[in-house]
């Protein structure tokens, strides 16, 4: 039989009082939680792995007991012990001890982990094992637990929507992208998530998206924002300039004279689809950037500067 070092698997020291422990697992199992990891067996046994941990430690009586092994255990191998040789009987549980563990209801084991024990024989040599819930035998049946997903989308997808193959588990699994969702939208796919038990329904699988850059627009809500290039000629006089849109069509802006480097021009409904209503759009935000020219003549230069001196003596009166 392997011992265990719980303290080590939740990575806290042995003196950790029970807020530290705790603290420790609901971090640890938030990330390696299976609903979190669908179908990711080596992240399921991590799982189990920090789940017996917490068990053993959260209950001051079961704590004491591993503190006393775990000592003698340490001691036992610093006098040259082999593993392999170490005397388990004094610390096995005898039959119809029952180990104690914290969950809500017995439900709650077999949502997690089956029918299956989810603790190892080390554990339950020494704590006992879980007394069997009367009337299992009649379980009821009960939906399958939702999923969640994390998948990235572009934005040109969050803007149009989108069909994408998802691989969870041993499933392929097409789904649809809304228009218009965000990075935290959390869009439901029925009855994908885990099978029900006993004929009930399976459970919802949720995507998790995560918008990522765009290297031309940035996005704030269901707005957005870009720049555009201006000459100094049409900045001055005024005309027209193209604007890029996400949905790759260009609009000819209108440009007043005079306009300055960095002013911001709105084009309604140009923006993002709004999630659920995608026929309501936000606006594009589009703000000059001046671009002085690189291929000026030496008689436009002269020009120019024929035309800074003109308005010398009206800057300094």
């Amino acid at each position: 039989m392997e011992f265990k070092d719980y303290y080590a698997i939740l990575g806290v020291p042995p003196d950790a009082d029970t807020k530290t422990i705790k603290d420790a697992y609901r971090k640890l199992a938030r990330q390696h939680h299976p609903d979190v990891n669908p179908g990711n067996k080596q992240a399921e046994e991590k799982f189990k792995e920090i789940n017996e941990a917490y068990q053993a430690l959260s209950n001051q009586e079961q704590r004491k007991k591993y503190d006393e092994l775990r000592q003698q255990y340490q001691r036992y191998q610093q006098t040259g012990g082999r593993p392999q040789d170490f005397n388990w009987q004094n610390w096995t549980t005898g039959p119809g001890q029952d180990v104690h563990v914290e969950y809500g209801t017995p439900e709650d084991i077999e949502d997690l982990f089956g029918s299956q024990s989810p603790f190892s024989d080390f554990f339950t040599s020494i704590f006992g094992q879980r007394a069997p819930r009367q009337g299992a035998a009649r379980r009821q049946p009960r939906r399958g637990r939702d999923l969640e997903y994390n998948v990235d989308v572009t934005l040109e997808e969050a803007y149009s929507g989108g069909a994408r193959l998802l691989q969870i588990g041993d499933r392929r699994i097409e789904a649809r992208i809304p228009p218009g969702v965000q990075t935290g939208s959390r869009v439901r796919l029925s009855g994908q998530g885990e099978p029900g038990q006993d004929g009930a329904p399976p459970g919802d699988l949720y995507l998790i998206t995560t918008v990522v850059p765009h290297p031309v627009f940035e996005r704030e809500g269901d707005n957005l924002y870009t720049d555009f290039n201006i000459d100094f000629y049409t900045a001055v006089t005024g005309g027209e300039v193209p604007v890029q849109t996400l949905d790759r069509r260009q609009v000819m802006l209108r440009i007043p004279p005079k306009t300055q480097a960095g002013r911001t021009f709105r084009l309604k409904g140009k923006g993002m689809p709004r999630l659920g209503d995608p026929d309501r759009k936000g606006d594009l935000f589009a703000r000059a950037r001046l671009v002085l020219p690189t291929d000026l003549t030496d008689r436009e230069i002269e020009t120019l500067r024929d035309l800074a001196a003109a308005r010398q003596p009206r800057q300094t009166a």
